[in-house]
């Protein structure tokens, strides 16, 4: 089944051979594949190192971003990938991330590991049905 790219136009060049999100068709909508999104800006340079709650911020905005530009809501986001750098931050990164989803929550697993950067805290990859 072919997939559509999704590319914000506002996104800095990615760091990576990769799509920000890939649209498949479906039978009764369609399905987003939203690559792990990192708080990234030109140039590939770190947002607000150190503060995972900014980074979480900037993350959710970029999924957002990436979603609506597909046709879709948050409320569209069934499933979230989610890696920290530190499990420290999972407090910090929790409020932010409920502010994003105050209804009906997404699946989601959450796990602790290197990320591409090491100034990098936070990393999500999203999953959406739209339609």
């Amino acid at each position: 089944m072919p997939f559509e790219a999704v590319n914000p136009p506002q996104f800095p060049t990615p760091i990576a051979p990769y799509s920000a999100g890939a649209k498949a068709a479906g039978g009764s909508g369609s399905v987003l594949y939203v690559s792990g999104m990192l708080a990234l800006g030109q140039g590939g340079l770190v947002l607000y190192p150190g503060d995972a709650a900014a980074q979480t911020r900037h993350v959710l905005e970029a999924i957002k971003t990436t979603v609506e530009a597909a046709g879709g809501t948050m409320a569209d986001v069934a499933m979230n990938h989610i890696f920290l750098k530190d499990m420290a931050d999972y407090a910090a990164f929790n409020a932010v991330y409920a502010e994003y989803f105050p209804g009906d929550k997404p699946a989601r697993y959450c796990i602790k590991c290197d990320l591409v950067k090491p100034e990098c805290l936070v990393e999500i990859a999203s999953v959406a049905h739209i339609g």
